[in-house]
């Protein structure tokens, strides 16, 4: 099937829903005016055929003749509408149900159809003179609009209340072998830009002059800088710039990075993008790991700092991290930290705890399946939390948990530990839901 047929049948199944979701409509103005009544279902359908129409709009015709900013608002403004239109549309189906039983009752006694007509009020006899069928429950069809209602709301204060607020999580982590040098290092870790979805410049400025109050000794990035294109960094690169810090800001790439979810018209656009996108690291000041390590020296003591292309072990994502190469040569530092964009990588290689799992994909690249078992920390990012859940001292909860294993926050596995970081921007719903952005403020110890 290809994509102009699917995408045919898919605004078709939109339409069906929107025909379905007009019965509420019209349950609920049944007893208004006849004007109340036009100017309502002319508003409803108004927006349904404006959103049905970007939506045509967005699937036939060519993505460079569409702005970028117009793309993303139509997808966010028909993913909320339409989600929405589901949970009423739950409402609807409970009502179809009982009608269908109270049909069934009707029709298997015939003679309770005239002793309830008695007792029947005057307006569910206009209902049926009007409608000549059973009809609707108004509580049901009120509680259909509260319920499209709710989801639409919320995802609305998503988008202005929690796109931006960034939040700075502290934590402290004792690394035995951590040289006196090195005590007390304060770490800052981003990842997760997406540069592509931003919207308010001055927002995500205020985000890096957050980062920068911390005083970072030296600042982490874990991938996915943008969504696709190394373009959608033009009109942030100087506030990235901005990001400083006396050992340096070390990087690496995300899945996102390679531009995988576009199509190229040659793979050597494809290629230029890559290289521009590292350029765009060279020109910000960051240093790109690119499955090597980098040491960082005071008082003549050393860590080290290793960084991977990304690997993943669940799912299609690109893996082109080869850890062997990037540890090569970092045995000699007593503490090492890892940058891999995507946590499941954390069990299937770095402590190795479930490598069995993965050996398919070891095999695929011919990597020995090895742990690194004297990498301490290893830094991630890549879930987001999903942008979505319940994110407390007490509980965390996200859809993302039944994907991933290690989510959000610090992990432990005997003596390594595995920190994700919940992301500074956002993909595809432009806002975040009880999972807010992350500047993460990492603190080593020795004891």
């Amino acid at each position: 099937m290809n994509r102009q047929l699917f995408s045919l049948i898919f605004i078709v199944i939109l339409l069906l829903l929107d025909v379905y979701i007009f019965q509420l409509v019209k349950t609920l103005t049944l007893y208004s005016s006849e004007t109340t009544r036009k100017v309502v279902h002319s508003i409803f359908w108004g927006i349904n055929f404006l959103t049905l129409g970007g939506i045509v709009l967005y699937n036939f015709f060519p993505a460079d003749q569409i702005p970028y900013t117009f793309r993303q608002f139509l997808l966010t403004w028909a993913f909320m509408f339409y989600l929405s239109k589901m949970f009423a549309a739950l409402f609807l189906i409970i009502d179809d149900i009982i009608r269908l039983f109270v049909w069934i009752y009707y029709k298997i006694n015939p003679s309770a159809i005239s002793s309830i007509a008695e007792k029947t009020t005057e307006n569910i006899e206009k209902i049926q003179e009007t409608t000549h069928k059973i009809p609707r429950s108004e509580f049901l069809m009120k509680a259909g609009v509260v319920a499209m209602a709710t989801p639409l709301v919320t995802m609305s204060w998503g988008i202005v209340s929690g796109a931006h607020d960034y939040t700075v999580r502290k934590k402290t982590i004792v690394l035995p072998n951590l040289p006196k040098a090195f005590d007390g290092i304060k770490m800052v870790q981003i990842s997760d830009v997406h540069s592509g979805s931003f919207f308010n410049k001055k927002a995500v400025e205020g985000g890096i002059d957050l980062i920068m109050k911390q005083k970072p000794d030296v600042i982490l990035f874990t991938g996915d800088l943008v969504n696709n294109m190394a373009k959608e960094m033009k009109d942030y690169q100087d506030i990235f710039s901005k990001l400083k810090a006396p050992m340096g800001v070390y990087s690496t790439l995300g899945n996102h990075d390679y531009g995988d979810y576009v199509r190229w018209e040659t793979p050597a656009a494809k290629q230029k993008n890559l290289k521009d996108l590292k350029q765009t690291h060279a020109r910000m000041g960051w240093k790109l790991l690119m499955n090597e390590h980098q040491f960082l020296e005071t008082n003549n003591e050393k860590i080290a700092i290793i960084g991977i292309e990304n690997w993943g072990a669940k799912g299609n994502f690109a893996r082109h991290g080869d850890l062997e190469k990037a540890y090569k040569g970092s045995e000699e530092a007593p503490v090492k930290i890892l940058l891999s964009h995507d946590p499941s990588h954390w069990d299937a290689q770095v402590n190795g705890s479930k490598a069995e799992l993965y050996k398919e994909q070891f095999d695929k690249q011919n990597i020995k399946k090895r742990a690194f078992k004297d990498i301490d920390l290893t830094l991630s990012g890549h879930t987001h939390g999903m942008q979505f859940g319940i994110d407390t001292e007490v509980f965390k909860w996200s859809p993302v948990k039944y994907m991933y294993e290690q989510w959000a926050d610090l992990y432990q596995h005997e003596k390594q530990y595995l920190y994700v970081n919940r992301g500074f921007g956002y993909l595809g719903y432009p806002g975040r839901i009880g999972i807010l952005p992350e500047i993460t403020v990492l603190e080593l110890k020795s004891t």
